[in-house]
């Protein structure tokens, strides 16, 4: 037997399941299967912004009545591995929160409205007569992609994922602190520590959130990945910052950078949404934001006639909303690498550079406005 659908999304993270919602209100009967059980442990630093929760009409205080963590977080410490960091303050409003992505995620996908094959692995997925066919059992005329990474709609797809990506690599633990490890944490929930690479090719990060401390690193050269790791760890732990007893097992994951993400975008019946697309701030490597409004300008294009230009207008639409992607011809003169090290060490030791580029433009980007939650004008 074959069940019909108007949208089969496959992934159900925060671009998917913004995504089902938005259709779903639009009356499009929407199905979304992910391989994992929700909630889920997914490994994450996991914050999001003021803008984030605009777009998804979130209301703070409601996201955190029922108890789910919700740390606000009202400054920055910034700097270069081997150097003093500055701390940026950002005033009585929050300029971010911190979240649990076996919370937020589960939150997001609960309110879609749609049905949900959970536990399920997508195993093939068939081009026939002008509709989709995933694992033999669900057509529809459109599919998208929105499982992360290592999305099988991206594989279909072709150019990704790959080893000749660049891909960056991180690790990272989530773990409750005991009563133990929370009087030896000096690390302050209201204030993430971001802590760059000498070569520029990543940074490390300590954020607590209430009694959850997150610890991780992410580099595009993924060669000795633990040992970065561990030698940030031993350098917390030995300046104080950190408890001498921690979680040994770090889990690993990876994404793409926008700026050198080159797989499609969009094939016939298909758009890729989310880190399956690649869309990760290249210069901070959050993926929350644009994963939530890749679905938005996905809703939007499936939703215009006629259908046949939809992927055309999701592309345009994406290009113009996160600028010039990997796939573009770069332009220009290019500063040397060994310049930027040199430049990078001196202004990392500034205030206004970590407040005003670093922490305003390439984390919070301040200057960006929100995209409008679906059916908000």
């Amino acid at each position: 037997m074959v069940d019909h659908y108007d949208l089969i999304i496959v992934g159900g993270g925060p671009a998917g399941a913004t995504l089902a919602g938005a259709m779903a209100t639009s009356g499009w009967r929407v199905l979304v299967i992910d391989k994992a059980e929700f909630p889920r442990d997914k490994t994450c630093a996991g914050w999001v912004t003021p803008a984030v929760l605009t777009s998804l009409n979130v209301l703070p205080e409601d996201y955190a009545a029922t108890g789910r963590v919700l740390q606000p977080i009202h400054r920055f410490s910034i700097g270069m591995m081997g150097q003093a960091a500055c701390i940026n303050e950002h005033g009585t409003e929050p300029v971010s929160y911190g979240i649990r992505r076996c919370e937020f995620d589960s939150y997001l996908l609960d309110r879609a409205p749609v049905t949900k094959l959970l536990g399920e692995p997508v195993k093939t997925l068939l081009r026939d007569h002008g509709e989709w066919v995933v694992n033999g059992r669900w057509r529809a005329p459109w599919l998208v992609g929105a499982g992360g990474h290592f999305c099988p709609v991206a594989r279909w797809l072709g150019d990704g994922p790959g080893r000749h990506e660049v891909a960056v690599a991180a690790k990272e633990v989530e773990f409750h602190l005991d009563a133990a490890q929370r009087a030896q944490c000096a690390v302050q929930g209201d204030c993430p520590e971001l802590w760059f690479c000498r070569d520029l090719k990543g940074y490390a990060w300590v954020f607590r959130k209430g009694d959850y401390l997150n610890i991780g690193l992410g580099r595009e050269d993924n060669h000795h990945l633990s040992d970065h790791l561990a030698d940030f760890v031993q350098s917390m732990q030995d300046r104080g910052r950190l408890p001498p007893n921690l979680p040994l097992h770090y889990k690993g994951h990876a994404y793409l950078l926008y700026g050198h993400a080159e797989r499609p975008l969009s094939g016939d019946g298909v758009l890729l949404i989310g880190d399956a697309a690649g869309l990760a701030y290249t210069q901070s490597g959050e993926g929350i934001r644009p994963a939530v409004e890749s679905a938005l300008l996905a809703a939007r294009a499936l939703s215009l006639a006629p259908a046949e230009t939809a992927a055309g207008r999701y592309e345009t639409a994406l290009r113009a909303r996160f600028g010039l992607r990997g796939d573009q011809a770069r332009r220009g003169w290019q500063m040397p690498e060994a310049i930027k090290m040199r430049l990078a060490a001196s202004l990392m030791s500034t205030p206004w550079f970590t407040r005003h580029v670093v922490t305003d433009r390439w984390f919070l980007h301040k200057k960006t406005p929100a995209l409008p939650a679906w059916g908000v004008a």
